[in-house]
């Protein structure tokens, strides 16, 4: 057999359990080469040269299955300015991630058929990486969500329980109960209180800060958000997906509902803390829910490497500097982070805060897992051909100048970092090598089962 690609001489991150297609496997090790034909995977073992149409050297770098950022907005329709499909997938393949999954806060919200379809249409030939895209829950829609949410590469249903940027908010329970009924997939929340926001919201009227932000925005929002959702899931024996957990006590509660609950955290959180985040970097830090003290970072690293946290996603949510130089409150909340993931994560694997192995299945085979993705998030014969391949040694500074949103800034600007993205294959393609676009526009629609 002639393959089309083979991939020589690396170490591959692969499941234990590679024919338990059903649930989540732990990944392992392995000096391996990897036969891809017609954009899928069709051999593992030792490959001879002779048999590859083209075969690439990987000269011990270490293949990732491609890494997927489950949660990503860019902006697209209505808020082009500050990023689109075309800029934030460029932006994504640049940092190693092959799949993204776009969020509905766009303007307008994605909400109906015709929007959703209106995404596939711009993302077509326009994105440099694999795309799926989430449908908004609201009252307007949220009897017939289970019909949305059975569209061509949606990845779920989004629900805002607080207000954020854009307009999306389910803020009562009854509401969130028939969104519940009214789904299959797992639901994907956002979880901050909006009567406690509202409630709260004084606390910056006599000397406004930025640094005041986790204050608003406390613990008890995000907490009270969390208990509410769980408990309205476990009466009607329904699956969650709690996006960006921020504090000890939802990592801690969250810890006894597995059964109910999948949790995503993001990577500024951690790795940025307050106060000297936003002593640092001002209103660039904002972002809902907040980047909170030291303490919180701890328990999320604690519920991180205990099992409590299934994904890492970017949470992606550019905005300009001009935007973002507006006299607190009035800034938007948000950062650039697609194309630091990878990078960041890499370099708390280099100062041994979690093993490749664990952050490989935060980014890869859970995400398959949590959001039944069909054909990603794992190397493995009849999968699809994404590879995410890294050097782990590689030391590089993160800088403004590297970023290829629109936005054109990252919080992690100077920070030196050991462990790089070297190259991202697409469905069989080479289509970035060091920091180089080869083949662009290659990426399209992500199936589920």
């Amino acid at each position: 057999m002639k393959y089309d690609l083979v991939l020589k001489n690396a170490t591959a991150l692969i499941p234990t359990h590679p024919l338990d297609l059903g649930q989540r496997s732990n990944l392992k090790k392995e000096k391996i080469d990897i036969g891809i034909s017609k954009g899928k995977i069709s051999e593992l073992g030792q490959i001879s040269t002779q048999l590859g149409s083209k075969v690439l050297d990987l000269n011990n770098l270490i293949i990732l299955p491609g890494v997927i950022d489950s949660q990503v907005h860019f902006r697209e329709p209505g808020l082009t300015h500050k990023e689109d499909l075309e800029s934030g997938t460029r932006a994504a393949l640049l940092g190693g991630v092959t799949t993204i999954f776009e969020m509905p806060n766009t303007s307008p919200s994605t909400t109906t058929k015709e929007l959703f379809f209106d995404k596939l249409e711009r993302a077509k030939n326009r994105c440099h990486t694999n795309y799926a895209f989430y449908i908004g829950a609201s009252a307007e829609n949220a009897g017939h969500l289970n019909q949305l949410e059975s569209l061509p590469h949606c990845c779920g249903v989004k629900v805002f329980m607080g207000s954020s940027t854009g307009s999306l908010l389910v803020e009562d329970d009854s509401l969130l109960e028939t969104i519940l009924k009214n789904t299959h997939k797992r639901l994907v929340v956002h979880c901050e209180d909006e009567l406690r926001l509202k409630e709260r919201k004084n606390l910056l009227q006599d000397h406004p800060s930025v640094a005041l932000h986790p204050l608003w925005r406390d613990p008890i929002t995000s907490y009270n958000a969390v208990k509410r959702l769980v408990t309205l899931a476990e009466n009607l024996d329904r699956k969650v997906h709690v996006l960006h957990v921020t504090c000890q006590e939802e990592v801690e509660y969250l810890a006894h509902h597995k059964r109910t609950a999948s949790v995503e955290v993001l990577p500024q959180h951690l790795t940025l803390f307050a106060p000297e985040c936003y002593d640092r970097l001002g209103t660039k830090a904002q972002q809902n829910p907040p980047i909170r003290e030291k303490h919180h970072q701890e328990a999320l690293w604690k519920a991180l490497n205990s099992g409590v946290i299934d994904v890492i996603g970017s949470d992606h949510a550019p905005h300009t500097l001009e935007e973002k130089a507006r006299p607190y409150p009035q800034t938007p909340s948000g950062m650039p982070g697609v194309q630091t993931l990878l990078p960041i994560m890499l370099n708390h694997v280099h100062n041994s805060k979690l093993s490749l192995e664990k952050l490989t299945g935060l980014l890869t085979e859970n995400v398959r897992d949590v959001f039944n993705i069909k054909n990603k998030g794992r190397i493995q014969i009849g999968f699809d051909a994404d590879f995410t391949i890294i050097d782990p040694k590689k030391e590089r500074l993160i800088e403004n100048s590297w970023i290829q949103s629109k936005s054109k800034w990252t919080v992690f600007d100077g920070m030196k970092v050991t462990g790089w993205p070297v190259i991202s294959i697409i469905n069989g393609t080479i289509c970035m090598q060091e920091d180089e676009i080869l083949i662009p526009n290659s990426g399209t629609g992500t199936n589920f089962d």
